[in-house]
Order: C-alpha cells, then sequence, then structure tokens
C-alpha cells in the first residue's frame, strides 16, 4: 500500500485533471531517459517544445500572453508531479515559475508580447543569472556590468550554477549599472543567447540532479537594446529579485515535500518485498519505527506548505513565511531520504535504484534559493 496523503485544500476538479496529463507526459517523455540524459547532462531539446504543445508551459502566465490563465496551484501540481517521477533533469520550475514571472512582473509590455508566448511553445527556454564565480548568496556584490551606450547596454562578466545554462534562449541577468551604489546598483536586464559576445561555459558536474542542464555563461561585449531592462529604471533589479523570492522558495519547499513522499513510496515497496532472516524487512520493528517517523515528517510538511500554497494563491505570503517553508521542507527532505537509503542496505548507494538519485538531488535543496543559513538569518530579522 502506498502512502496515503493528504489531500490538498486547495485542489480541484480542473486542478487534477491536469495533475492526470502532467503524469502522463512525464512517464512517457522523462522517465524512461533519466539514465541517458544524466550521462549527457543535459535533456533533449524536444522535451520543451512537447511539453509546450500539451500546454505545460506557462501555466500561470495570463492568456492575452500565450500562457495557460491559471495560477501557482497549477505549477504546484505539475511540480509535485515531477518530483514523484523522480525527474530533476527539466528545468521547468525555473523556466515557469521564475523566469516567465519576472518578465510577466517587470518587462515592457512590447517585450512581454513578444517573450512570453515563446516561453509557452517552448519555442524559447528560460534561465535566471544571478550566481558568481566569486559570489554566491551576497547578490549585492555582483561583479557583472551593464554600462549604458545609447539605445543599449553593453554587458561583461561570468555566471556560474545557471539552470538551464545549456538550452536557455533568454537569461535574465542580474548585473550592476552603477558599481558604487551596493544593492541599489543592481539591475536585470534580459539578454537573448543569440547576441553576439554572448557564450555557453562547461555544462556543470554535479553531485545530484546529474540531467539537469547547469552551466556557466559569460558576457563578453554582450549589446543588448536598453528595452530590455526590466523595470522603467536602473537599480531596481535587487528589489524585483527580493519579491519574487518568496515563489521560488515555496516552489523549492513544493518538491521536497514531494520529494519525501516519493521516497517514502520507494522505501515501503522495498522493505515489504525485501526479506532478510526470513521475513519482510519491513516486520522490524527499526524499518517500522523509521517510516513512522519518515511518514509524520512528510505530513507535517505538507499542511505546512499546503497552508504557504493558500497564503500564496491569496497574494499574503510573505518573506519570512517563504523562508520558513524552505528552510524547515529542505532540511526534513535531506533526513526523511537518508534515513530510507538506509533501509534499502547497500542497493541504496546503488546509482540504478531511485531512491540513490534521490538522495544525490535533494542535497542541493539546502544550498539553492538561498542557503538554509540565510533563511535562518530572514526569520530572525522578524522575530
Amino acid at each position: 500500500m502506498p502512502l496515503q496523503i493528504q489531500k490538498s485544500s486547495w485542489t480541484t476538479t480542473e486542478l487534477e485533471d491536469l495533475r492526470e496529463l502532467a503524469r502522463s507526459f512525464l512517464q512517457k517523455e522523462l522517465v524512461p531517459n533519466q539514465e541517458r540524459w544524466a550521462a549527457e547532462k543535459k535533456i533533449d531539446r524536444e522535451v520543451w517544445t512537447k511539453a509546450g504543445e500539451i500546454g505545460l508551459l506557462a501555466l500561470s502566465i495570463p492568456e492575452e500572453y500565450g500562457g495557460g490563465g491559471g495560477t501557482f496551484a497549477h505549477e504546484a501540481v505539475l511540480y509535485e508531479e515531477q518530483a514523484r517521477a523522480g525527474d530533476s533533469a527539466w528545468g521547468v520550475t525555473v523556466h515557469n515559475g521564475i523566469v516567465a514571472h519576472y518578465l510577466l512582473a517587470y518587462a515592457a509590455e512590447e517585450r512581454k508580447r513578444e517573450w512570453l508566448p515563446k516561453f509557452a511553445s517552448g519555442e524559447f527556454v528560460g534561465a535566471v543569472a544571478m550566481t558568481e564565480p566569486g559570489t554566491g548568496s551576497d547578490l549585492q556584490n555582483i561583479k557583472t556590468r551593464a554600462v549604458r551606450d545609447g539605445d543599449h547596454y553593453v554587458i561583461n562578466g561570468a555566471k556560474t550554477f545557471i539552470t538551464n545554462g545549456y538550452h536557455a534562449d533568454l537569461v535574465v541577468v542580474a548585473c550592476k549599472t552603477d558599481p558604487d551604489a551596493g544593492a541599489q546598483g543592481v539591475s536585470l536586464i534580459a539578454v537573448e543567447t543569440d547576441t553576439p559576445g554572448f557564450r555557453r561555459g562547461r555544462v556543470l558536474d554535479k553531485v545530484g540532479m546529474k540531467g539537469q542542464d547547469t552551466a556557466e555563461l559569460f558576457f563578453d561585449d554582450v549589446r543588448v537594446p536598453a528595452a530590455n531592462l526590466l523595470g522603467d529604471a536602473e537599480g531596481q533589479g535587487f528589489v524585483q529579485l527580493m519579491l519574487q523570492l518568496p515563489q521560488e522558495r515555496l516552489i523549492i519547499a513544493v518538491t521536497a515535500v514531494a520529494g519525501m513522499e516519493a521516497a517514502i513510496d520507494l522505501t515501503l515497496q522495498y522493505t515489504k518485498e525485501r526479506t532478510a532472516f526470513g521475513r519482510p524487512i519491513f516486520n522490524f520493528q527499526n524499518t517500522k519505527f523509521t517510516l513512522a517517523e519518515a511518514a509524520t515528517e512528510a505530513a507535517v510538511a505538507r499542511a505546512f506548505v499546503d497552508q504557504c500554497i493558500e497564503r500564496h494563491l491569496k497574494g499574503e505570503l510573505d518573506v519570512q513565511g517563504a523562508a520558513m517553508a524552505k528552510l524547515w521542507t529542505t532540511e526534513r527532505v535531506n533526513k526523511v531520504v537518508d534515513d530510507c537509503l538506509q533501509l534499502f542496505g547497500g542497493y541504496g548507494y546503488m546509482t540504478e535504484y531511485p531512491i540513490a538519485r534521490a538522495w544525490a538531488d535533494v542535497r542541493i535543496s539546502r544550498i539553492f534559493g538561498g542557503t538554509s543559513e540565510i533563511m535562518k538569518e530572514i526569520i530572525s530579522r522578524t522575530l
């Protein structure tokens, strides 16, 4: 029997229909390719256009811009199903939930009408470039420069750890338009990757998420129209980032909860089928107690994240709440998956077993989107 999951209060019949569509797509197009994509360190580009054809891209972007016209709940359903399918290669959370919303919130109207339909169709893949080789969470001290030159900006710099970096057609770049103004000197500028001077570096070899095309990006005198600036003036980038980060952190929390539930399901199945000393592993007290604790962790995390989703749908999720959700769920998913792997014994350390891949994949969740330590700092400011 699989883990019994309480139905989320925010779900509807329409969302459950979307869940079936997403599950079918993921099982057909993503699950069979996991090992090949891990070896190649990128997914097939056609995945994006196939997803666009059936309406899984730009789900929460208004229909007037070619999107699905849905809400964050539609996005959450897709991300949950991706986590349950054991896929960490497809960077749809960044494309749908992050980059598309930077464009929707801050791009000029003409640019929104040009770019967002391409995001919805899969013609464009989106990425956001914040992190640099010398800066992690310290975004106000980034070195990438954008200098105004007439009707253009000239961008120079380097970015690293960029999800969708290999396939990206449009990158939202955090850069300094005023290097002496600290956080007030940060701006966001959209760069189409066929622009001269843009180049991709290595697709990085990671501990987990091996099929995701996480890359280095370089900007050498890249000239982009001044109209590609996000916002109506320079220096708004840091505030824009802060306003969008709660949704990014909630996305991470959503996938962490679904990842917990998936790991428990895998472990229940394994421990009930595998025997030791003449009886199923599940029948040992340690196994039952470990899984009971894991199921409780998952249930508590789901209740909290469901509450956060409800708040977000009402526009009420604050920075502190999003930080708490990310902190709690990512710390818990790492513990739960590690405990589940232990019950697999030596087989849990073999990469052909999904639990081993999950164990490697979830480790980054305590780092990206803001480290656990940064989350504690954010939460502490409101105490």
